[in-house]
């Protein structure tokens, strides 16, 4: 039996493509900006409510961690050389969000954009580890520099 070059190379594509057509595509996370999370200063916005439960990804900046080996930071809209920290819900900024890790983090440079990926949570709770108070949190959560 000969194979020629071109009969090889159809066969070879048809495989390829039957092969590709059987794995399911990786779904990417649906993508939500800070500025989107609220409808007003005190109602979440109907897609974030949407979003509630599912993992996504938000871009922003880290503010400085408060503490060293943290598992946990906070996510801006824009650059903080600061750590925002509130005390109370009623305090809490419409620009930021409490990220919570998988796993401690290293800290980048508070004006590297990033990318936020995690299990959208919204409303007031108060952080077991921390006593932050938040109203929008992301959590099991990983980053990536942009």
């Amino acid at each position: 039996m000969t194979c020629d070059r071109r009969s090889f190379l159809a066969g070879g594509s048809a495989a390829l493509l039957g092969l590709m057509a059987s794995i399911p595509m990786a779904r990417a996370a649906e993508s939500l900006k800070i500025r989107d999370i609220y409808k007003t200063q005190d109602e979440f916005s109907a897609t974030a409510k949407k979003l509630v439960g599912k993992r996504i990804e938000i871009p922003g900046f880290m503010a400085p961690p408060l503490k060293a080996d943290a598992n946990f930071f906070v996510l801006t809209k824009r650059p903080m050389s600061v750590c925002p920290f509130c005390e109370t819900s009623a305090d809490w900024p419409i620009d930021i969000v409490f990220v919570r890790m998988r796993e401690k983090l290293d800290a980048v440079r508070f004006n590297r954009p990033i990318i936020t990926k995690g299990v959208l949570e919204l409303g007031v709770a108060k952080d077991q580890e921390t006593g932050f108070v938040s109203l929008v949190r992301l959590v099991d959560a990983s980053f990536e520099i942009v």
